[in-house]
């Protein structure tokens, strides 16, 4: 199966020094991968035009479909995605139009509401909207800063704010489509069983033997007891091009999955004792 694939690229030192847990990694490659997409890589790299730059470059050389990057969008001087992106393509940074049209218009919209005394476009306002050239912005119906996305060679790059209400939001009104519309009609399926009585490194062959079966299946263990006691979640899931064709390989799976098992003296169960 030919799916197309995505890199996270993560920014910000607060995710670096553990200040911030980070949970836009993983809201980004569950919703993507419920989209159809397949996500090879997440990286976290900090607030520095360098590695901003170098994480990108390495990111295009292996051609993924897509790139999403994650922070560092807003007006203080520590916010540094775009000029780490504009370096790595060798593009100047400008005010882009449509952008600073955007950035006023939440302004506009702050002040009619009393949030803010003026709506003057401050550098720091103007920096949400300069933008590498040649890039487009995208709409945050959320905050202010808007989102950026442009296409090198085969590979979109979009950048989204580090807020998660704001990540969201744009994901879900600009990216989101862009990536079902990529994927075609490959559809993410997953289901988990449980098993007790059987040690993991007993059960690690035997899905070893089922994913060799069951080549479109991915299956992984989660210990969730005690090594006494051993209780074990067996996660399983694939992409398909049908909801049907993803339900008969993964019953398949667990079937053989769980004869296994209970020749080794285990038990299986559909749901968390």
């Amino acid at each position: 199966m030919n799916q197309q694939q995505i890199e996270i690229i993560c920014i910000g030192n607060e995710l670096l020094i553990g200040k911030t847990l980070n949970t836009n990694a993983n809201w980004m490659a569950r919703r993507a991968t419920s989209l159809g997409v397949v996500v090879k890589r997440i990286t976290v790299v900090g607030d520095d035009v360098n590695e901003i730059a170098s994480i990108t470059r390495d990111a295009l050389q292996r051609k993924p479909r897509f790139i999403l990057t994650t922070g560092g969008l807003g007006p203080t001087f520590d916010d540094k995605t775009l000029e780490g992106i504009a370096k790595a393509l060798n593009r100047r940074l400008e005010v882009n139009k449509k952008a600073l049209k955007m950035v006023r218009e939440k302004y506009e919209a702050y002040a009619k509401a009393g949030r803010i005394e003026t709506v003057e476009l401050t550098p720091p306002r103007v920096k949400m909207a300069t933008l590498p050239e040649r890039t487009e912005p995208l709409p945050n119906p959320v905050g202010t800063a808007p989102g950026v996305t442009m296409e090198v060679n085969s590979t979109f790059i979009v950048a989204l704010p580090g807020v998660p209400s704001e990540m969201e939001a744009i994901f879900e009104e600009s990216v989101a489509p862009l990536l079902k519309k990529e994927a075609g009609k490959f559809v993410f399926f997953e289901t988990s069983t449980y098993a007790d009585g059987i040690m993991e490194s007993t059960l690690a062959p035997l899905v070893d033997r089922v994913m060799r079966d069951n080549p479109y299946v991915y299956i992984k263990s989660h210990p969730r007891g005690a090594e006494k006691k051993p209780h074990l979640e067996i996660h399983f899931s694939t992409t398909t091009k049908d909801s049907k064709t993803a339900k008969d390989l993964i019953g398949k799976a667990i079937i053989q999955l769980s004869d296994l098992i209970e020749k080794n003296g285990g038990k299986v169960k559909t749901k968390k004792a």
